[in-house]
């Protein structure tokens, strides 16, 4: 049985780590893998599920150890985690034999390219985004800070050694491949293209009945009739907050009887605040925070789901983990272009996309969507199951470890 250790910087008591890196372990060690997963986790959300998720991963025979993740001081920090996840990884790999290396971004990858010159096993680059410029692109590196440019400089370097020096990388859309070829003289054959996938199984509407959705509308003081626009997730950041409720205001006026229906843990009064504000009636935005285990019963409600990204080079790599949870549960989609999206949604007629940010694009594309025929749930979840089931994902992954492990 072949050993793996997977170091992630994202947390397993993380909606993400839930989400992105537990089901492919799982499905992974049912093939025959044997995993030691190393990641940094928040104490808060360690302390609150962290046992939890340790019976979960029990359960799949994966071994956890944890460290944890550091927010302050800025910059160092980061350094300071760097150094602490490089020796704990190379501890789990003089104790253990290990036969690949699996880094889920670019923390993790820093270390496992050391292990990889050390202990002479195979790296790969499980990339998630193109980094470095995600931070310059999302504001949090002013390339006019001469400490800042002097990271990007170092760090652009880095990941030029990630990408030659990894025996195979993961990108999660055709259009970042398509960057690290051209831009970066990757070899196609060295990039396998796994978009963040969804469990078909966990998010299917089909497993809700229509007394139960009654039910939660009840509760959540939706009257029945109402139209349901929803968003999943965090806001901020790279989500565009503002953007979404202006195309929700446009939406409002040509029709009252819709509601915004925000599935998230973000602040509640934040978003009524931001709501009145934009003179959207406050008894139009519902919000309502739910674990993973009620994500789906809270989206099954939904007449749309809505998500805006802010657009910029780095995005060519992302894959928005919510787009394939919302069309498995047969939603259309209203969005912009960014990664691969724009391409899914053509393709699969799963939604409509927003070109401009301005009144006029969202008067039009509000209309049409209100115009909209009854949906046809099986088909956009057809779709979804085509771009985004977790079990091809894991295929994929599947065939990159035979390659590197044969």
């Amino acid at each position: 049985m072949k050993r793996i250790l997977y170091i992630s910087y994202d947390g397993m008591t993380d909606q993400l780590g839930q989400s992105q890196v537990i089901p492919y372990l799982r499905e992974l060690s049912k093939a025959g893998y044997s995993f030691h997963l190393l990641s940094a986790e928040k104490k808060e959300r360690l302390e609150k599920t962290g046992d939890q998720i340790k019976k979960l991963l029990e359960e799949a025979s994966i071994d956890w150890t944890t460290m944890l993740f550091k927010r302050n001081p800025p910059v160092l920090s980061k350094l300071m985690d760097q150094r602490k996840l490089n020796k704990m990884a190379a501890d789990i790999c003089r104790k253990e034999k290990i036969d690949l290396v699996h880094c889920r971004s670019y923390v993790p990858a820093a270390a496992g390219l050391k292990i990889s010159k050390k202990f002479r096993i195979p790296f790969l680059f499980d990339m998630r985004g193109f980094w470095v410029d995600e931070r310059v692109d999302s504001g949090l590196w002013n390339l006019k800070n001469p400490l800042f440019k002097l990271l990007y400089k170092t760090y652009k370097r880095k990941e030029q050694n990630y990408f030659d020096q990894s025996a195979h990388i993961i990108s999660l859309t055709q259009k970042g491949k398509e960057e690290l070829v051209r831009n970066y003289k990757v070899p196609a054959e060295k990039v396998t293209v796994i978009p963040c996938c969804a469990d078909m199984e966990h998010f299917d509407f089909h497993s809700i009945s229509a007394d139960v959705q009654r039910e939660t509308k009840k509760n959540l003081g939706i009257p029945e009739g109402k139209k349901i626009l929803s968003y999943l997730g965090s806001l901020g950041g790279w989500y565009m907050t503002d953007a979404m409720l202006d195309f929700f205001a446009v939406m409002h006026r040509q029709d009252n009887q819709t509601v915004f229906l925000f599935i998230t843990h973000d602040n509640k009064e934040d978003i009524i605040a931001k709501s009145v504000a934009k003179d959207i009636p406050a008894d139009a935005i519902v919000i309502q925070p739910a674990g993973r285990n009620d994500v789906p019963l809270y989206l099954s409600l939904s007449n749309w789901n809505i998500f805006f990204i802010k657009d910029a080079y780095s995005k060519k790599a992302s894959s928005p983990t919510k787009q394939g949870e919302v069309m498995a549960m047969g939603i259309p989609v209203i969005c912009n272009d960014i990664g691969d999206t724009g391409t899914i949604i053509n393709d699969s007629g799963a939604g409509l996309l927003v070109k401009s940010f301005d009144t006029d694009e969202y008067e039009t594309i509000s209309r049409r969507v209100l115009q909209m025929p009854e949906t046809d749930k099986e088909n956009i979840r057809l779709s979804a199951c085509k771009y985004y089931d977790l079990m091809e994902g894991a295929e994929r992954y599947k065939n990159v470890y035979g390659k590197l492990l044969n």
